[in-house]
């Protein structure tokens, strides 16, 4: 696979993403509207068992790394058997439906499209997008609620090197649910992917970028580093997003904006994430 090709899928999200950024709220409510039979989502399905739950900063990263490897895998490269469904879906609004399964329906989950992740325990499976009206039985059936867990937090040496994960803030305030959470960081996964599979000239005094920061991402397994910030903190980290270039050409930062159709309101900032280098 070139540099070109990998996350190729993605074009229309990363020529898309700067431009939903700058919508006020009132402009996001009027750009969400779609047709029915328009609506395309990836389907994350949270496995929970009942004697051993998911943890919820594990299942935020798991959702971020399988909702990037379904754009990145080769299948969903130009030729592959899932490219049309990846940049279709990124050509539109990328929703996210977080569901939760255990014995089998889990185990049938594993039959359809898609890249299953497991962070030391903790599964999650990112199914290839579809259409809303297609969704298969065996994911229809799933619950939507009930995929909450209190909130934890990594261990203080991730095991990572300084750089090469994904790092995802979630927003302090509104307190989302997990299956919300997810869903947001899914988000950042695949905007991270798309903003870094950009081909361009940098300065020597920017960060690394462009293709070769994702094929090492992807080299590395694309790890993710999810930590709890303060309000003040979160705060400082939205501030940097006020001049979006700078924001992501030297210090790798991005930002997810939600659509308000469930939990918060339209534009609300639900994470910051840093790009790895």
């Amino acid at each position: 696979m070139t540099a070109g090709e990998l996350g190729s899928a993605l074009a229309p999200l990363r020529e898309r993403y700067a431009h939903w950024l700058q919508l006020s709220p009132e402009q996001v409510l009027r750009d969400r509207e779609e047709a029915a039979e328009d609506i395309r989502a990836m389907q994350l399905v949270l496995r929970m068992e009942r004697q051993n739950p998911p943890s919820w900063h594990r299942a935020m990263a798991a959702a971020a790394t399988g909702a990037a490897a379904v754009c990145l895998d080769r299948r969903g490269q130009p030729g592959g058997e899932w490219y049309d469904a990846v940049r279709d879906y990124c050509a539109g609004h990328i929703r996210k439906v977080t569901r939760r399964a255990r014995g089998a329906h889990w185990a049938a989950a594993q039959d359809l499209p898609g890249v299953t992740v497991e962070v030391n325990g903790t599964q999650v499976r990112a199914l290839v997008p579809g259409r809303a009206t297609d969704l298969d039985p065996r994911i229809s059936r799933l619950q939507v609620g009930g995929t909450d867990v209190p909130p934890d937090d990594p261990p203080e040496d991730p095991g990572y090197p300084t750089g090469t994960a994904l790092e995802i803030w979630p927003a302090p305030e509104p307190i989302m649910t997990l299956g919300k959470a997810m869903a947001q960081a899914g988000h950042a996964g695949m905007i991270a992917a798309a903003l870094s599979s950009e081909t361009r000239e940098r300065p020597p005094s920017e960060a690394p970028a462009g293709p070769d920061a994702l094929s090492r991402w992807v080299a590395a397994g694309l790890p993710v580093l999810v930590r709890r910030v303060s309000p003040e903190q979160f705060a400082g980290l939205v501030a940097r997003l006020a001049d979006q270039g700078r924001a992501w050409r030297v210090d790798r930062l991005l930002a997810v904006r939600d659509a308000g159709f469930t939990e918060v309101a339209a534009g609300t900032v639900t994470v910051i994430a840093r790009a790895p280098v």
